[in-house]
């Protein structure tokens, strides 16, 4: 062989390798094995090894699986915007999820309102039993303008794991006023001619063209009725508005929850007849305390009960914000709190915080665990 060719060859080999060995090295690469406990805050390897790529995200429960729904990031500050879309994984059990690829991808046309480089957050996806359509919504901004957008994204798919079609985006509810359980007074009923708070104020100045969605989760209920919860009048206020049948629009019925005080990261649940909301102040990619909601009626009134966290770190939600409250198949009173602790930095870094959620009657608690299972809810 010629001398030359020959250290040519073996020049190759060494780049290969060395390349696979950085590969490998990476620090959301970890060797893939059964998981058997959740260990909030630590590297969740993927059937690959590869740490789980799905922040802010969501899950769904169907025929014995649960599908994980979330943002797909990117290294550095630039995975806080959206580059590839939303990822999907599966799992049988909870502990141990499989890759399913990229469930909603982002667009690569000019002005699609989810052109890559948008923001698109905190993807939910729920099944509609009528259209026996899967239906996926989210917070979405339009490339290059920042927050300012505010609006709420939905796509389809006739299969769980996608591909999800993306069909609009917009403020919801143009021209609707809220809407108000019998007896309430008029004195806390919007004024629009005569704003009593800075809070309604940014209610009446969205009204022509629709509220603000930003931070956002989706529930649907025992009848079948799904609602969209979200943070408006600049994250002032959390909203709960009806969709429409198809899961697809809303149908301009609506309740504002805890006006003014500014709450994001929104979750949704029922128990006992009882629904629960628990969500965050509003620092940025700072943590802060949680907070939590109870209500006999998903219309209200809304009662407002302080921090569920407790212990060490509960104060900052032991550094994460919620996302979603899994109600877990087959057991009674089992649900996971999951929050996202955020590295803004280096995006695809993100850690998940997993909970299980306590109850003392109707009220709810949270505590720290190093690590645990779902035996825990035997307990």
């Amino acid at each position: 062989m010629n001398t030359m060719k020959y250290y040519k060859i073996l020049l190759s080999v060494l780049i290969i390798s060395c390349s696979v060995s950085s590969i490998a090295a990476t620090p959301d690469s970890t060797k893939a094995g059964k998981v058997n406990k959740f260990t909030p805050g630590a590297i969740w390897p993927d059937n690959h090894g590869t740490h789980i790529n799905a922040h802010g995200g969501g899950i769904i429960y169907q025929s014995g699986t649960y599908y994980w729904f979330g943002e797909h990031k990117i290294a550095g500050d630039a995975g806080n915007k959206a580059e590839v879309g939303v990822h999907c994984y599966s799992s049988k059990d909870l502990y141990n999820w499989k890759d399913q690829g990229i469930a909603l991808n982002v667009s690569n046309t000019p002005g699609n309102d989810i052109e890559k480089g948008c923001i698109l957050e905190r993807p939910k996806v729920v099944y509609n039993k009528k259209t026996k359509k899967y239906v996926m919504w989210f917070h979405v901004e339009l490339k290059g303008k920042g927050y300012s957008a505010a609006r709420a994204g939905v796509a389809t798919s006739d299969k769980v794991t996608g591909p999800y079609q993306f069909l609009k985006s917009y403020r919801p509810n143009p021209g609707e006023m809220p809407f108000y359980p019998a007896g309430t007074p008029d004195s806390e009923k919007i004024n629009c001619v005569k704003p009593a708070s800075k809070t309604d104020g940014f209610f009446c100045r969205d009204l022509p063209g629709g509220q603000m969605a930003r931070d956002m989760t989706v529930f649907v209920d025992d009848d079948g009725k799904a609602y969209h919860v979200f943070s408006s009048e600049e994250n002032f206020t959390l909203q709960i508005a009806q969709l429409s049948d198809d899961y697809t629009s809303h149908t301009g019925k609506f309740i504002r929850v805890h006006a003014g005080h500014q709450t994001e990261a929104p979750t949704l649940f029922k128990r006992n007849g009882i629904y629960y909301m628990i969500g965050s102040g509003c620092t940025g990619w700072d943590p802060n305390a949680a907070r939590w909601f109870s209500a006999k009626s998903i219309w209200g009134p809304w009662t407002f009960h302080g921090n569920p966290c407790k212990g060490e770190g509960s104060d900052i939600t032991y550094g994460g914000q919620s996302t979603h409250v899994l109600p877990v198949a087959g057991k009674k009173n089992a649900f996971i709190f999951m929050a996202d602790k955020w590295t803004p930095k280096n995006a695809i870094d993100g850690r998940y915080l997993w909970l299980p959620i306590h109850f003392k009657g109707d009220d709810l608690e949270i505590n720290w665990l190093n690590s645990w299972d779902l035996n825990e809810f035997k307990n």
